[in-house]
């Protein structure tokens, strides 16, 4: 069995490897270099096209008069048959795209704003991929202080358990009472198993997604949870928002591009030419130079169509875009007052913390004086427990909701990335 591996790390150091290392990561870079390499694509369709060819033919019984032999044979001269086996034929020819009714201008355009519409597209996605490495590291983090806090309590409960078996067999407390204490050191002695359930689940997952080795026992630093500048109110700058406008705009090409078709084609068309028909016939240096047109007459009544449809994505999108930006107020008004609420909630179970610590001191000198049963013993040291668990996740709560809502304002990354330089 391989030792496992132990890494400290920090909450910084994950998102770094979530953004470097992660598939999720690379899927989005990816799409950006396929996007660029189909705009490369079309921007080849402003070259000329070059075809050379080269052919080699045997004949058998061709029949070749040439008009000169015919005419000297109409003036009795007379001249010999060629024996006319084998045809050598090469050609060169080029064609210059002129002139397409700026479909070529405007499908350029449309690829250079999918280009960029896909570049947001990986932005917004690394956003969500940080985000995701916080949320996970975060409960992982939680699982590993409800261990620390559970175990400290199990060994309160099983020295507990220890002083009332010595009073019970002294006679001085109930077997009732002892029995209540040995079913509260089991209860927490199943928290605690499932408690390492989870943070073993945890830790897996997020290695997994780091591409760290699947046997790292990862360590957590809590160093600076709860600690978080104050929230100022930028401008929104949401990738996902940048994309679909990227978008609209392609598709705004995308119209030009469609009533390109109402005009004709123009383009500049040459070549070479070199034959050999063997014993009959040669032709060198046979250059040619022109100019294409070409028009499907049926654009007159498809592409009314085609600019329809075109124009209907653009409103579309551009439905999308204004629904996009209210949907982002909300998100980052809700998440402004879930980071305010997470500060609050830390303020309050801090109090609680030292309540809880208080009224379990209280209960136990009651307790030892007899004032008070074992039920009020065991209830408050379960409160206080519980209370030091909530304390524990308000203090990472804090640091949730403030990256929460820097990626609801859309500058999570870039707020690591200054964290970086």
């Amino acid at each position: 069995m391989k030792a496992q591996e132990i890494k400290n790390l920090t909450l910084e150091d994950a998102v770094n490897f979530a953004l470097t290392n992660s598939d999720a990561s690379k899927i989005a870079d990816a799409k950006v270099n396929s996007a660029e390499g189909q705009l490369n694509v079309t921007k080849n369709l402003q070259y000329p096209d070059v075809d050379i060819s080269g052919q080699y033919r045997y004949l058998t019984g061709a029949d070749v008069k040439l008009r000169t032999q015919s005419s000297d044979s109409v003036g009795g001269g007379g001249s010999a048959q060629p024996k006319v086996n084998s045809l050598l034929l090469g050609q060169a020819n080029v064609t210059m795209p002129i002139f397409s009714g700026f479909k070529l201008k405007n499908t350029i355009k449309a690829g250079e704003n999918l280009y960029n519409a896909a570049q947001f597209n990986a932005k917004n996605n690394k956003e969500q991929i940080a985000l995701q490495t916080i949320q996970d590291y975060l409960n992982l983090y939680k699982a590993k202080k409800t261990i620390e806090l559970v175990q400290e309590n199990l060994k309160s409960a099983q020295r507990r358990v220890t002083d009332f078996s010595n009073m019970e067999e002294n006679g001085l407390l109930a077997r009732n009472d002892l029995l209540k204490a040995k079913l509260q050191q089991s209860n927490i002695e199943i928290s605690l198993e499932e408690a390492k359930k989870n943070e073993r689940i945890l830790n897996f997952k997020l290695a997994v997604m780091l591409k760290l080795p699947e046997n790292t026992l990862i360590k957590t630093s809590d160093s600076n949870f709860g600690i978080t500048p104050e929230i100022t109110s930028p401008e929104i700058s949401r990738n996902d928002l940048q994309a679909i406008e990227f978008q609209k705009e392609a598709a705004k090409d995308q119209i030009k591009v469609a009533q390109s078709a109402f005009y004709p084609s123009l383009a500049l068309v040459g070549g070479y030419i070199a034959l050999d028909l063997h014993d009959a016939l040669t032709v060198t240096n046979a250059m040619n130079i022109g100019v294409g047109v070409s028009y499907n007459l049926a654009n007159l009544f498809k592409t009314k169509s085609d600019v329809k449809l075109a124009k209907s994505k653009v409103q579309e999108l551009e439905y999308t875009v204004n629904m996009a930006s209210d949907k982002i107020k909300v998100q980052i008004e809700n998440a402004k007052q879930d980071y305010e609420l997470s500060k609050k909630k830390f303020e309050v179970y801090t109090q609680s913390e030292e309540q809880a610590i208080e009224n379990y001191r209280i209960v136990k000198d009651k307790y030892d004086n007899g004032l008070s049963d074992t039920n009020d013993l065991l209830e408050a040291d379960v409160q206080q427990l519980q209370a030091k668990i909530d304390l524990a996740y308000a203090q990472a709560n804090i640091t949730q909701k403030y990256y929460e809502l820097l990626t609801a304002e859309g500058i999570l990354t870039n707020q690591f990335n200054q964290n970086n330089q």
